[in-house]
């Protein structure tokens, strides 16, 4: 499920059976690596929309979480987040980046999964999901095993 209305509604009609949230970790800046941040969130939100299509009726997939510091600066912040979709429902929540600056933060927030990007804009659409699917075999133990 998506962050809309339709679904959105669907996931209050059906919150038992909806436990995940996923949010993708989007940098955003405005020196040198624009073009490199740009190309880690689009990779990012491809593949979460990938994962939320291989566990549609589980996971809902929550606007991004944009950030403009170091990661290490906007833990707290991701935190809060991440309490409030605890508190507003489910059981889980899983945060997706390729920005390797959470590398080093992933052993100590739980839920935090680094996934390494590829560019995609020189890449026609169905090379773009053959590479998400070849992710998605290396991400989805992980993620069973982060429901278990």
């Amino acid at each position: 499920m998506n962050w809309n209305a339709k679904d959105i509604e669907m996931f209050l009609k059906e919150k038992e059976y909806i436990d995940t949230a996923i949010i993708s970790l989007m940098p955003v800046t405005f020196d040198t690596n624009m073009k490199r941040a740009a190309e880690q969130g689009e990779f990012i939100n491809l593949f979460s929309m990938h994962v939320e299509k291989q566990f549609k009726g589980r996971v809902v997939v929550l606007p991004s979480f944009t950030y403009v510091n170091m990661p290490e600066d906007e833990v707290e912040r991701l935190e809060s987040w991440i309490e409030k979709a605890l508190n507003g429902g489910f059981s889980h929540v899983f945060c997706l980046t390729s920005d390797n600056h959470w590398q080093a933060i992933t052993e100590k927030l739980e839920g935090l999964y680094f996934i390494p990007s590829v560019p995609l804009e020189h890449l026609e659409e169905q090379y773009k999901h053959s590479v998400m699917e070849e992710q998605l075999k290396t991400f989805i133990p992980k993620l069973i095993k982060g429901w278990q």
